[in-house]
């Protein structure tokens, strides 16, 4: 009763109230929610802290940026039934939507600046190996035969596999060392309405979650620019939960010299016992790669799964049962 008194005390207030509803709407820095309430920063901070202590909003930092967002834990049940209950038609609420529209313009043209300067260069490498929604499709068909309920997509880049898994877990979050790429995902992801989805910056080797936290972790064209590709999928396995699933897809070995001098790639691509390796090392049970061969690079996709201690303990008595 305390935490509920605690939530709708923070919410009692027009601005604040006005700013949950923004934060549902995605994620938005201090600066932006700013320039859509028109009021002065110190202000807005005050209210955004109220609201992150009474578990109604996230805080999280981006380089020198701080987002805010719909609490995915915390209180937020209460906080969707409060914003159900906040009148559309509000003219105040209006306007507020009416201004965050053009934030989001503001965004996307920012990000369609850096895609288009980019796009010719990422083309030309998709053209090499078969039809990206191939590897997408078999992508979905390795994780569709068990529930997530938490996905981590480590180097989200566009935010592609975000948007392919939304539909098919209940939270997803995209890591990725580059705020331009988190920019251009932000877009993707609020075009395609994906709001079971967050991104984070964070770095491959020391991923911005605590141990076991996901059922799923992908690593999707990552690790070929990893100059420690083993450390890289020991820290996805520290972030697995017992019995979850790792899906590394990467190249399979090639001779494209040019990929590394034009494109930054540290590997020309990885043998399957070299990834089944380092999914042993890092405690995970490698499965049957899928190959997908192209014009002339294969894309392979690695699955591993950790271990669940309390399952193996299930299943040695009949095992036995067997033996005898």
């Amino acid at each position: 009763m305390d935490q509920l008194l605690a939530a709708l005390r923070a919410a009692a207030e027009p601005t604040r109230l006005r700013l949950l509803a923004l934060c549902a709407e995605g994620e938005l820095t201090v600066s932006e929610l700013t320039d859509i309430l028109g009021q002065s920063q110190p202000r807005v901070s005050r209210h955004l802290k109220l609201l992150c202590e009474a578990g109604l909003l996230d805080r999280f930092r981006e380089a020198n940026w701080v987002f805010y967002r719909l609490a995915r834990g915390g209180d937020r049940d209460t906080a969707e039934r409060l914003l159900a209950m906040l009148p559309a038609e509000d003219p105040v609420v209006a306007l507020d939507r009416e201004r965050l529209d053009q934030v989001k313009r503001k965004r996307a043209a920012v990000a369609e600046a850096y895609f288009r300067t980019n796009a010719q260069d990422w083309d030309h490498i998709r053209s090499l190996h078969i039809d990206e929604r191939d590897v997408e499709a078999a992508l979905v068909s390795l994780l569709a035969d068990e529930p997530i309920d938490d996905l981590l997509d480590v180097g989200t880049g566009t935010g592609r596999v975000l948007e392919v898994m939304a539909p098919r877990v209940e939270r997803a979050l995209g890591v990725d060392l580059s705020r331009e790429m988190l920019a251009v995902a932000r877009v993707n992801l609020e075009r395609a309405g994906a709001r079971n989805c967050a991104i984070r910056q964070g770095d491959m080797y020391q991923l911005p979650a605590p141990t076991a936290s996901f059922d799923a972790v992908v690593v999707h064209q990552v690790l070929h620019y990893a100059e420690r590709p083993a450390r890289a999928i020991a820290e996805a396995a520290r972030v697995l939960r017992p019995g979850g699933r790792l899906v590394v897809a990467d190249f399979a070995p090639h001779e494209l010299e040019f990929l590394r001098t034009e494109h930054a790639h540290r590997r020309l691509g990885f043998a399957d016992s070299e990834i089944m390796e380092f999914c042993r090392e890092a405690g995970l049970t490698p499965q049957q790669p899928v190959h997908l061969p192209g014009n002339e690079l294969t894309v392979v996709l690695w699955l591993a799964r950790k271990e669940d201690p309390a399952r193996t303990a299930e299943a040695a008595p009949e095992t036995r049962a067997v033996a005898r």
